[in-house]
């Protein structure tokens, strides 16, 4: 058979085999757009969309591909590429983050293209221009520094000044809930957009993006805009990046992380936790969370907590007495979303309720603050209402017993201070009851989530001991 047919039959022929090992969407999508152009001495070459599309395939199908290969024409199989021009395919679109709010991103025309073009970008394209989405009031000027933040905010200052360049890439930020996680990465995308007004930044939190991939898995085409939107980022900040959960979308963000952390580009993620400790994440995404810096946020001292209120009282125009940002900066302790929420609402009642000082207000507001309940919490407090409420000592509690109260009893003692203490690490708690690690902590945490979704009696066990804990206000 002649060899300008036979290409069509081997490639064919490969189909089928792919056709039965991929999914049908991915098959679609990465598969069907592939042309076979010639078949030449063992090496078969195929045509493809565009270098970002080469790259992906081979960097998610490449053991797929090098079996078929082997199968279908014998072991000395090649396999070439050639890029299809590009102003014979149809117009790129670009996935939005939001279906309320799309980002509709320009692609401007590049009618003098460098004599060495980039390998990261479309031949003929140039920047893409997208809102960043990020909120001017998380500016670097407006977050208080502390012990609690600083590595945070001397690693972002270095990142403002040169993205993607520093040994800080990728950035994982971590910390309990209203410790400022967003704030800090928004700060850093805002002063980067400042000193470097043409790199291409974007803020979009873990949920986003999986629902945004989600919908473009659903979509033919759509899959493909949607990498390649990612790819043409220079800064990607992802907040809460434990709500990224799916073999699919965890698959997309390890690619689109290669792909920007080679080609020099800065990536930023915050969690509620360490990379150690988050759940059902692939090895191989965590493993790259690894690869720079990872920064805590702990609680802030007295000091920042009251610098904090000062700032955000000048900011929203009100003078507030020493006394009164004293008294908050005393009783909260917790994070800085709960002290800018007690203040804002400090303010909101001072303006209508003349009657009582600006103290008398603060003392009636931190009275019903339930974060004000939690930061009394400790472990051995935890410790100390599981072993009443089971009429256990503390001993067997800590113990090695495999006893099934004893065992129910630990296991709830873990996942309550899991949940109810802030800013407390599966390694602390695992130390203090029996000297545990930390993947014993998480397995009874998601022992007792089961447990409680599927066990009545057993439910009824921790919402009493956590209403001991933290007493519902009459």
């Amino acid at each position: 058979m002649d060899t300008l047919e036979r290409h069509n039959e081997i490639w064919d022929e490969c189909l089928k085999i792919i056709g039965q090992i991929v999914e049908p969407q991915q098959f679609k999508v990465w598969f069907r757009p592939i042309r076979a152009v010639s078949f030449v001495d063992s090496k078969l070459t195929v045509e493809v969309p565009s270098l970002f599309f080469q790259e992906y395939v081979e960097s998610a199908f490449l053991d797929v591909l090098r079996m078929t290969l082997k199968r279908v024409i014998g072991p000395d199989a090649q396999l070439g590429y050639k890029v299809r021009p590009v102003q014979n395919q149809p117009a790129m679109r670009v996935p939005g983050q939001r279906a309320a709010t799309p980002v509709n991103p320009q692609v401007t025309v590049n009618t003098n293209p460098s004599a060495n073009p980039s390998p990261f970008i479309y031949p003929g394209l140039h920047k893409i221009q997208i809102d960043p989405r990020l909120n001017p009031a998380y500016c670097f000027a407006n977050l208080i520094e502390g012990d609690c933040n600083k590595m945070g905010v001397t690693a972002g200052s270095n990142i403002a000044g040169a993205p993607g360049k520093t040994v800080f890439n990728p950035l994982f930020i971590f910390g309990g809930p209203g410790l400022g996680k967003t704030h800090l990465a928004q700060a850093i995308g805002i002063a980067i957009k400042e000193r470097f007004p043409e790199q291409v930044v974007l803020y979009v939190t873990g949920n986003e993006f999986k629902t945004t991939y989600m919908h473009a898995v659903s979509v033919l085409n759509k899959l493909t805009d949607f990498m390649a939107f990612y790819m043409k980022l220079d800064v990607l900040i992802v907040d809460d990046i434990q709500g990224l959960l799916g073999p699919g979308c965890q698959n997309a963000m390890f690619n689109i992380f290669n792909y920007l952390h080679q080609s020099g580009k800065q990536l930023i993620f915050t969690s509620d936790r360490a990379p150690v400790d988050l759940q059902n994440f692939e090895e191989r995404l965590l493993s790259r969370f690894k690869w720079g810096l990872s920064v805590q946020l702990s609680q802030p001292d007295y000091k920042t907590r009251l610098q904090m209120l000062r700032s955000r009282a000048e900011r929203e125009g009100v003078d507030v007495p020493d006394e009164v940002l004293d008294f908050l900066a005393t009783r909260i302790k917790t994070n800085f979303r709960e002290l800018e929420g007690a203040l804002i609402s400090l303010i909101a009642h001072a303006s209508v309720e003349r009657s009582r000082t600006m103290l008398e207000l603060a003392e009636s507001i931190t009275e019903n603050l339930v974060g004000e309940e939690k930061s009394d919490l400790d472990i051995g407090k935890v410790q100390r209402s599981v072993c009443e409420y089971f009429n256990i000592s503390r001993e067997d509690l800590l113990s090695k017993s495999r006893k099934r109260q004893i065992v129910q009893a630990r296991q709830i003692a873990m996942y309550l201070s899991r949940n109810l203490i802030s800013n407390c690490s599966l390694a602390s708690i695992g130390q203090e009851i029996g000297g545990k690690d930390h993947a014993t902590v998480l397995h009874a945490c998601s022992t007792v989530s089961d447990l409680m979704a599927t066990d009545k009696g057993f439910r009824k066990y921790v919402t009493d001991i956590e209403a001991m804990l933290v007493p519902s206000e009459c």
